[in-house]
């Protein structure tokens, strides 16, 4: 778009990286997009989504509830992406806690006017002192949400409820415990005024959507060219070499790759600060993940589409034991299996430690076949009979995921948006390296939270950066 000759080098044989979805028999499992921000025409993100060609012919379903909580006595939540009516039922059933289930839920209806994108439509490095008296004053009506709930987590809220169920539900109702509640309530505010949906042919079609956008362009992709090391004369960035010991020249490199892969070992950690590798010494949370993808001859589609199950005794899988289990059906995206059947998923916080000690030997193989065995036999408790109407068993560890896309740990998502990150988000990673010239990085590893928005914009900062060194104009679209 911007008049450079470019080429991308991608280890696997399909684009998206992490963004994918893979077939088997007759069923398509997604491996990514829950939601994506930016679905909505005019809505924060939307432009990006334009400007790459993602979003052109791919349906966006919306939901009216994001989730259901279900505790053993069957007492459930069901969190609504409408901030009105998840107010309204929550203070029904909890009239304790009205207090703060209305402030919750009110800011919550705050920021469907919250446009997160002007946060990154200019990269840090390049906003003037005129750049940010203006995005202080867009943030300003938002500061108190922020002071008050963005360096909090729901299991922090939780302690807030006097009800004992919520203390239970509300850790989950924004996804995972530790994610801080302002960034639950603004997911659910993007969902609310339908700028969170989910693309109906999965992560891979929308994946390819931009794959044919950036072709169209004139771009080269080369698949099964995995980079294993950037090239550097005199501090500056020259060219790749692949596994396969052939050279590419070029006057930049982007890595969008996996960030302590590609500063670590393309790089050998030659232009790494202290700051740099305190990111990478272990102490900001990844989220390596198991998921368990069943296809499933049996109609799910008058069932709520995520339910997360509190349980009375845990369940020890993968050598942890769980408190709750989730499971979601697809449905709504009926090409995702045939008619009249389903696609099941439930996906488990795991460490990566567990999965590499047994990688290679016959117990990893055993080991994921129990994971499965333990979820069906969870399964068949909600859904008496399913167990024999299961045709496609799929387990994918975080070895799995290191094996396709090469993310530290088989992270999904950089480092996990927590209360302790979220200074790092507001505040950014840089996309340059110390000393190393022409050299550019861009993806969850620069965008701590990891969500596919964000990313996406992370690199068209990349690209401003890029015309901004050149001394070009920015252009953001091509006929």
């Amino acid at each position: 778009m911007n008049g450079f000759r470019t080429r991308i080098f991608e280890l696997h044989d399909l684009p998206g990286g992490l963004c994918t979805a893979w077939d088997r028999k007759e069923y398509i499992f997604d491996g990514c997009i829950n939601y994506l921000v930016g679905s909505g025409a005019s809505q924060p993100f939307n432009q990006v989504w334009q400007e790459l060609g993602a979003l052109r012919e791919i349906e966006i379903i919306h939901h009216a509830e994001f989730m259901r909580i279900v505790a053993p006595d069957g007492k459930t939540l069901i969190v609504y992406v409408d901030p009105g009516r998840l107010e309204q039922e929550m203070v029904r059933q909890f009239p304790d806690d009205a207090w703060q289930i209305k402030r919750c839920t009110r800011t919550i209806q705050q920021f469907t006017r919250f446009d997160m994108a002007r946060l990154q439509q200019k990269p840090r490095s390049l906003m003037g002192p005129l750049d940010w008296m203006r995005l202080g004053w867009t943030m300003l009506p938002f500061a108190p949400a922020l002071l008050r709930y963005g360096f909090i987590s729901t299991v922090d809220l939780a302690e807030r409820m006097h009800d004992p169920f919520l203390r239970r539900a509300v850790p989950l109702m924004f996804a995972w415990p530790e994610i801080p509640v302002m960034a639950g309530q603004a997911l659910l505010a993007y969902m609310h005024t339908g700028n969170a949906g989910f693309p109906a042919g999965a992560s891979l079609e929308f994946a390819q959507a931009l794959e044919r956008r950036y072709l169209e362009l004139g771009g080269e992709i080369h698949y099964k060219s995995q980079v294993e090391k950037i090239l550097v004369e005199n501090d500056m960035a020259v060219g790749v070499r692949l596994y396969n010991d052939e050279v590419y020249k070029a006057n930049i490199v982007i890595s969008a790759a996996d960030g302590r892969g590609t500063i670590f070992d393309m790089l050998d950690g030659m232009y790494a600060n202290r700051a740099i590798r305190q990111l990478y010494d272990g102490h900001h949370t990844v989220y390596p993940q198991i998921q368990v993808s069943l296809g499933v001859a049996r109609d799910l589609s008058g069932e709520p589409h995520w339910v997360e199950y509190l349980l009375d005794k845990p369940l020890l899988i993968a050598g942890q034991e769980r408190s709750h289990v989730g499971i979601k059906h697809y449905c709504f995206a009926p090409r995702l299996a045939p008619p009249g059947k389903s696609v099941i998923a439930s996906l488990l916080p795991t460490t990566y430690s567990y999965w590499q000690h047994i990688y290679g030997h016959k117990l990893y193989d055993t080991e994921q076949e129990q994971v499965a065995d333990i979820l069906i036999d969870f399964l068949g408790g909600i859904y008496p009979g399913i167990k024999s109407q299961i045709e496609v068993i799929d387990v994918a560890t975080p070895l799995s995921h290191e094996r396709y896309t090469g993310n530290w740990q088989g992270s999904n998502c950089g480092w996990l948006l927590t209360k302790g990150i979220m200074p790092l988000m507001l505040r950014g990673v840089r996309k340059t390296l110390p000393g190393l010239k022409n050299f550019y990085m861009a993806g969850q590893w620069v965008e701590p939270g990891g969500m596919v928005s964000v990313v996406a914009m992370s690199g068209r900062n990349a690209i401003q950066m890029i015309c901004h060194a050149e001394g070009k104009p920015f252009v953001t679209s091509t006929v």
